[in-house]
């Protein structure tokens, strides 16, 4: 009865080894347990919270910083309308942040005032608010076009810039410079004094115009604003050191290119009439 009595309040270990048993089922297979458990969580990878797309997730994790992009230089010039709607109407549409509102032709008066040049300059480079817009999605022709569309609709009277050699007076004017050369040879063939005398006043008059025109439309890019360290229009301090050279030396160096000048501007225009650009800037610049 007593022996009874004395098991009854006895536990179920009994001894050292039932002991160790219960300790190592009582706190070491719960650790491992656990160990799995976090392994198993932490060994896949797990979209973020709100990631819906785990696959482009990674994608970008992983890309190379920068990009390539591919443009083709050949492609036809935007106009200016639609460089307006694409890249200028968000503050020019509605006056934001200062912009000149289009058509409000007291708000562009004062702008026009300082020139086609000098707005393409900020147009460009970027002016108080507005970022520069050079090297987006339209190249500087178009963004200079996109200004004169904004500037003739409030009042302003500047030409459309185009690529370089795309009418058909330059080749015309091509033709003219070509003729001085032969004109008194001729003249002095026949012995026709007054001939040879009245034909270099025109030609020289359309050699002119076409430097004018080839300037408007490819020069003016870079050399209106000094953009690349070109020398600025009507700067003669800049261009002292290139007029030295020669004005052989100077069509030389437009035709082949230079730093970041490509061969003739990147332009089509022959070499005659690269050379009348060049005269045209240099007599500006004396």
């Amino acid at each position: 009865m007593s022996d009874t009595h004395e098991e009854a309040h006895t536990g179920p270990i009994k001894n050292p080894k039932q002991l160790l048993v219960t300790v190592i089922a009582a706190f070491v297979i719960p650790v491992f347990i656990i160990i799995g458990l976090v392994y198993f969580v932490t060994s896949k990878d797990k979209p973020a919270p709100g990631n819906g797309n785990p696959e482009k997730a990674l994608a970008e994790r992983i890309q190379k910083v920068g990009s390539v992009e591919i443009r083709d230089a050949n492609r036809p010039l935007r106009n200016g309308d639609e460089v307006y709607k694409v890249q200028c109407a968000a503050c020019h549409g509605t006056g934001a942040a200062g912009a000149p509102k289009f058509e409000d032709a007291a708000a562009w008066a004062p702008r026009l005032k300082q020139g086609f040049e000098a707005l393409v300059h900020s147009a460009l480079t970027g002016k108080g608010a507005m970022a520069p817009q050079g090297g987006g999605d339209f190249n500087d022709i178009e963004i200079a076009r996109g200004v004169a569309y904004m500037a003739n609709a409030a009042g302003g009277k500047f030409p459309i810039p185009d690529k370089p050699a795309a009418d058909g007076a330059a080749a015309p004017a091509s033709a003219a410079e070509a003729a001085p050369a032969a004109a008194p040879a001729s003249a002095a063939e026949v012995s026709t004094p007054a001939a040879a005398v009245a034909a270099p006043a025109p030609v020289a008059a359309v050699s002119a115009d076409a430097g004018k025109a080839l300037y408007d439309k490819a020069c003016f890019v870079c050399h209106a604003a000094g953009v690349a360290g070109a020398p600025k229009f009507g700067d003669k301090n800049a261009w002292a050191p290139y007029v030295a050279t020669g004005i052989d030396a100077m069509v030389k160096v437009a035709i082949s290119g230079k730093g970041a000048m490509p061969p003739k501007g990147g332009s089509t225009a022959s070499d005659d009439e690269i050379r009348a650009a060049v005269q045209y800037m240099v007599d500006h610049a004396k």
